[in-house]
């Protein structure tokens, strides 16, 4: 019985697919959700996990494996939680969570993985790092010798900052530490230093001003912020340091330097918590988990200056910690004390009563100290920590009316403008030149006589003036090894001068 010819023709296709067949597959490593919720994931089915492995759960929500049970696996998901659902099939990637850097992020607003946020441009990125990285060990270091100007003639005069420092700035809510690490960041324009700020769970509006204030100043162009926003979920906010820290390390893996600014580590210690807590960890003290020291040490100690054999690069870290009601012995503020090399500590009376940055220089600490000053800058400002200490003392006696000796009555008058040459304004640093002759005019005596009211504007004009016609003279106090006699001698007479200028109303300060 002879085939229809449209039978034939279809026989015909049936092998011809049969001969082209070839066999695949695509073999991958999945499992299922058990749980979910808050930010978090049971998996069961994925035995051979690497812990901080990158997941896909689908749905555009990526997560991290952390915690490995016997009998299932704790992740941590990035993104739209609520779109997992349990059963939802979970595939492995192995590849550690990394993060994309290089100078492609410069000028950029990303978030905690790295992908941007400012509605520029898709990133090209140069590579990509694991969030987590071991520190560089000690044979890999070089002593922080080179400082890290702040453009505060506070801290650069007082509590100095070294390239590869890790200088902690603690004080109550509302005192001023955002703005210290604003003019820092502000501070590095045309100094070859690559600025990272992580805002961790700050409102939206707050980043963006802050983004604009930087822009304002030109400190975007060496910057790139790393924003995980309060209306983000705790896994973001867990995360968004140490993604700041990797972007920040590759520069410095490249000899350059870099500075990092977590602000602040309250709130990243508190999202870390609530994971831990989720996840079954065992609490401790204040609900935290016990390997909550661990979580900021590992952070910070990736900080370092880097030897010659490896490049010379630092990577300096500003982290932020905010105190309740002026409290440096709570677990979390003494727990980032331990590991930092100092602190500044911002005092909320002191702001109150306009002093401006409100450092406390009594227990305001730099380890690292004159090894990252300047020789006139150390020679400038090595009574001044005894002379304000000393001041405060005098200060509180003569509140009960005690009438004063002569002496004591012109420390107490010198003590009261060295307070007021400290006051600065934000968004407004100075550099290390002028720092020099500010302090050198208030503690040699020079403005004894001046009126404390008069201050502000001497500064001001002494700015201008020094800008104007003594650019020499500022660039060698910003670079001499040693403050000789003959710089001193010449740094005072230029200031008398000025200073007669100034009190005749002659001060002529353009070029």
């Amino acid at each position: 019985m002879a085939l229809n010819p449209r039978t034939d023709e279809i026989v015909e296709i049936i092998r011809r697919q049969i001969s082209d067949f070839t066999w695949s597959m695509d073999i991958g490593e999945v499992g299922t959700v058990l749980q979910t919720g808050d930010g978090i994931a049971r998996i069961f089915g994925l035995d051979q996990v690497l812990a901080g492995e990158m997941l896909d759960f689908g749905h555009n929500v990526k997560g991290m494996a952390y915690n490995l049970e016997s009998d299932h696996v704790g992740a941590i998901l990035f993104g739209d939680y609520l779109k997992v659902k349990e059963g939802d099939t979970v595939k492995r990637t192995w590849d550690v969570t990394s993060v994309p850097v290089g100078e492609g992020l410069i000028g950029r607003v990303v978030n905690a993985l790295g992908e941007p946020v400012d509605g520029s441009d898709p990133i090209e990125a140069q590579g990509t790092l694991p969030v987590e990285r071991l520190a560089p060990g000690v044979v890999d270091r070089q002593p922080v010798t080179r400082p890290l100007y702040t453009g505060i003639k506070a801290i650069d005069s007082m509590t100095p900052i070294g390239k590869g420092q890790r200088e902690l700035i603690i004080g109550d809510r509302q005192t001023g530490k955002t703005a210290i690490a604003l003019d820092t960041m502000i501070n590095q324009r045309g100094k070859n230093v690559i600025c990272i700020y992580v805002a961790i769970g700050q409102k939206q509006s707050t980043v963006a001003r802050l983004v604009q204030e930087l822009t304002d100043h030109g400190a975007m162009e060496h910057s790139i912020i790393v924003t995980a926003a309060a209306s983000e979920p705790a896994p973001m906010q867990f995360v968004a340091p140490y993604t700041g820290c990797s972007m920040g390390e590759y520069f410095r893996d490249k000899g350059q330097d870099a500075l990092v600014i977590y602000d602040d580590l309250s709130k990243h210690a508190v999202a870390y918590r609530q994971l831990s807590l989720l996840l079954r960890r065992p609490p401790g003290r204040e609900a935290y988990p016990g390997d909550v020291f661990y979580l900021h040490s590992r952070l910070l100690e990736r900080a370092a200056a880097m030897s010659d054999e490896k490049g010379g690069g630092t990577l300096s870290a500003l982290p932020i910690i905010e105190t309740q009601a002026g409290d440096v012995s709570a677990y979390i503020p003494t727990n980032v004390i331990s590991i930092t090399d100092g602190q500044i500590y911002l005092e909320s009376s002191l702001f109150h009563s306009g002093i401006r940055p409100a450092i406390n220089p009594g227990i305001s600490v730099s380890r690292v100290g004159g090894s990252a000053q300047t020789a006139a800058m150390k020679a400038v400002s090595g009574a001044l920590r005894l002379e304000l200490a000393q001041f405060r003392e005098l200060q509180a006696f003569a509140q009960f009316g005690s009438e004063l000796d002569k002496v004591a009555q012109a420390q107490l008058d010198r003590g009261m403008r060295l307070v007021e040459i400290f006051k600065q304004d934000q968004s407004s640093p100075i550099s290390v030149g002028i720092q020099v002759l500010i302090i050198r005019s208030a503690s040699s005596g020079l403005l004894d006589d001046m009126k404390v009211a008069d201050l502000e504007g001497f500064q001001q004009e002494l700015c201008k003036y020094f800008e104007g016609h003594h650019e020499a003279l500022l660039d060698e106090l910003a670079t001499a090894s040693t403050f000789t006699e003959e710089l001193q001698e010449t740094a005072d007479k230029a200031l008398a001068s000025f200073k007669s200028m100034f009190s005749e109303g002659d001060v002529k300060t353009d070029g």
